[in-house]
């Protein structure tokens, strides 16, 4: 289970350095990213709210850098393209792929399959799912399939385990990019590193 990005495009941004990165493909976040990896994770998570607040999260900045990380800062609510993937590792075969409009903000979904309501969707196209049955955990590709989907289940313990693993990758993540805001955004380190951890919900890094 690896905590996955998705990224539109790196081509033509120049508010500070990124990565090359194929389009519409995913980046696995985690604390061993290199800083142009890292550039093209806060390009995205400010790319995904960048549109025009509500008067009264303030006035929009004249300057470039400023206009691209307004939503960022501003919006109540974030949204991060992308989500936990579950593959093996082994054979490369895709379990629960994120689709369209899901978000790693909502990785405790995760926790509720777990412990709360037992079921989640992933969004569509795929429309992968996770529900759990008694002590295992079912993990569907894509619910919607007309002519059926592949199905795995896995122990709970063995799926709780994975879930805490995928926020650790997160979590290391969170940290490598306060580190990185405070070398490239230097005037809005702070600002930036306490909105990505809104965006991934989780609380900002000491």
């Amino acid at each position: 289970m690896q905590p996955v990005l998705e990224i539109s495009t790196t081509a033509d941004f120049a508010l500070w350095p990124v990565g090359a990165h194929e389009s519409y493909g995913y980046l696995v976040l985690n604390g061993k990213l290199t800083p142009a990896e890292v550039g093209t994770a806060v390009m995205r998570l400010a790319e995904c709210n960048d549109f025009e607040p509500e008067e009264e999260h303030g006035p929009c900045p004249t300057d470039p850098l400023g206009r691209f990380l307004h939503g960022l800062l501003t919006l109540p609510e974030l949204f991060a393209a992308g989500g936990f993937r579950v593959s093996d590792t082994t054979t490369g075969t895709v379990f629960v792929d994120p689709g369209c409009c899901n978000g790693l903000e909502t990785w405790r979904d995760w926790l509720d399959v777990l412990d709360g309501t037992g079921r989640a969707a992933f969004g569509h196209d795929p429309s992968s799912a996770a529900e759990r049955v008694g002590a295992v955990v079912r993990l569907t590709f894509d619910a919607d399939a007309p002519d059926g989907s592949p199905v795995i289940e896995l122990p709970v313990d063995q799926v709780r385990g994975l879930v805490a693993g995928a926020q650790r990758d997160v979590r290391d993540f969170l940290g490598l990019a306060g580190t990185w805001a405070g070398q490239h955004l230097p005037e809005h380190a702070t600002a930036v590193t306490a909105a990505l951890a809104r965006a991934l919900d989780l609380a900002p890094p000491p």
